[in-house]
């Protein structure tokens, strides 16, 4: 008898286990109930964030290329520091000219070359040394002699102010008004002759004046490419020869002011 009553009371727990355990399963897998506030709406537990019109856009697009702006205006504000507080400058290069080597002779082709060094006593005005040797081919056509083309030569040797009237991170333009001695050589190619038979400017030493405006193109702050018109003057034989020409060559900074 008891041992009926025993099996009874197990086969009782076991369904009544049966019939709980679905009820705490599903329980325990139920979403949680929506929370209310104060005043008694249902609370979100996520909110989505608040899109940003398209002129919000638009100003934070701007205030961006401003910054970048700024700070390539700084960037290039240092490199043009950089490249004009230099103290000294060296040029050198080649040159053309248009010369007259004599009373009535025609204007003939010179090559050159030209090398020079400024010292910036302010940073706009400098003081400049400058170095010149013309090569050319006189055209006398003299029959009596028997000399057509002699070649020729000057040398000038020049000093005077440097003003630099515009800088930029790329360009610079300056002028420059120089004044000394011209040397020239008008019959290293007649032989035994002296140029005033053949139509050409005695030897000597003369008056020369250089008005020039360079333009320099910046390679880097000590490097620039220099390209330079220039008018020289000189006196041989007691004229005056207006001569239209130019430089071009490379230009070196150094020193700090």
């Amino acid at each position: 008898m008891f041992q009926y009553r025993s099996s009874f009371r197990a086969a009782a727990l076991i369904l009544a286990a049966a019939l709980v355990s679905p009820a705490l399963l599903a329980q325990s897998s139920a979403p949680p109930a929506a929370t209310q506030d104060s005043s008694g709406t249902a609370g979100q537990l996520d909110q989505a964030p608040a899109q940003k019109s398209p002129s919000d856009r638009a100003q934070v697009l701007r205030d961006a290329q401003a910054r970048v702006n700024a700070r390539r205006r700084i960037r290039e504000q240092q490199i043009e520091q950089d490249t004009y507080s230099h103290k000294y400058e060296l040029y050198a290069g080649g040159g053309y000219l248009r010369f007259r080597p004599g009373h009535n002779l025609q204007h003939n082709t010179e090559a050159a070359w030209n090398a020079g060094i400024t010292e910036w006593v302010r940073p706009k005005i400098g003081v400049t040394g400058d170095f010149r040797g013309y090569y050319g081919t006189a055209i006398t056509d003299n029959f009596e002699f028997g000399v057509f083309k002699p070649a020729i030569s000057e040398y000038t040797f020049m000093a005077g102010p440097q003003y630099r009237f515009y800088q930029s991170q790329h360009w610079e333009w300056n002028a420059q008004l120089l004044a000394g001695i011209s040397h020239g050589n008008f019959s290293t190619g007649l032989g035994s002759l002296t140029g005033a038979p053949v139509g050409l400017y005695p030897d000597g030493n003369k008056l020369a004046v250089s008005v020039g405006a360079a333009v320099n193109y910046n390679l880097g702050p000590s490097l620039a490419v220099r390209l330079m018109p220039n008018y020289l003057l000189n006196n041989f034989g007691g004229d005056f020869q207006q001569n239209l020409g130019f430089t071009v060559g490379l230009l070196y900074r150094w020193g700090r002011q």
